[in-house]
């Protein structure tokens, strides 16, 4: 090729080779700063991409794993709540079974304490009944056991058994129409309730025991999401001091290669300086 053609300018076609791919690293580099992203689809970088995606996957996914963890966590807060008032009532009716015993009470106050002994024993039914959260009740007859998501695929899940309380069940062995009308029948309920007690604070401690790992493994699925989220920043994020020092770079190269493009352009006015 001669190296004085007016037909075909070669400075100037690399300095335009040239400017066209400094304006795509400056694309290229706008958008990242745009979007806070290197790694913005497929094409910039495909493997990394489908990895981030799929760790973005399993983020949305214990966000579900989370909400199973609250709604059971609450269930068992209101059964709780239920067993420890029921706990409560108990405690009353043993108080007034015991001052019924008393054989030097007239007829008069025992009658009284019964009357107290059966409004308290039909409050643990009530109390127990009403002892709903999302339509889950683990402290009736035939009470809920309660399931939560453990992992982002659902294979595994954290379990809490019901416990019931209802009257005249496995730990409230009280019947729902216990009532007294003299000293020995008074006196008969105090070992019954004594055992109920027992019963019912036993199965609060497995409440309790079931509300603690669902909060411990709450807490380990936050940490896990955040290690997750921690983790596809690394791989998708752009690191912006670079990138900024980047974009002034080529900028300047750019401003650079207009005029190295401009100055190739004036080659051909050169050599019509030649035939003046």
């Amino acid at each position: 090729m001669a190296l004085n053609s007016i037909n075909t300018n070669s400075s100037a076609l690399i300095a335009l080779q040239n400017l066209a791919s400094t304006q795509s690293e400056l694309q290229n580099t706008q958008n990242i700063i745009s979007t806070g992203k290197k790694i913005n689809s497929a094409k910039d970088d495909g493997a990394v991409w489908s990895i981030a995606q799929t760790m973005q996957g399993k983020v949305g996914a214990l966000d579900s794993v989370q909400d199973s963890l609250n709604r059971a966590q609450s269930t068992i807060d209101v059964a709780m709540s239920a067993g420890q008032q029921v706990s409560d009532l108990l405690t009353q009716m043993k108080a007034k079974v015991l001052a019924a015993s008393d054989t030097s009470l007239d007829t008069t106050s025992r009658t009284a304490l019964n009357e107290d002994f059966k409004s308290l024993r039909d409050q643990i039914a009530k109390v127990v009944n009403n002892a709903d959260f999302n339509g889950i009740n683990m402290v009736k007859s035939g009470g809920t056991t309660v399931y939560a998501l453990a992992n982002d695929t659902g294979s595994s899940k954290l379990t809490v058994l019901a416990e019931n309380l209802s009257l005249g069940g496995s730990n409230v062995t009280i019947s729902a129409t216990a009532s007294f009308n003299t000293a020995s029948s008074a006196s008969a309920f105090i070992g019954t309730l004594d055992s109920d007690l027992t019963n019912v604070n036993t199965a609060l401690t497995k409440l309790g025991t079931g509300s603690n790992a669902l909060s411990d493994h709450l807490k380990f699925v936050k940490n896990l999401q955040n290690s997750l989220t921690s983790g596809i920043s690394n791989l998708v994020d752009a690191d912006m001091a670079a990138e900024s020092a980047k974009l002034q770079a080529l900028q300047t190269k750019q401003q650079l290669g207009v005029q190295a493009l401009s100055i190739a352009n004036q080659s051909t006015s050169i050599m019509l300086s030649l035939f003046r």
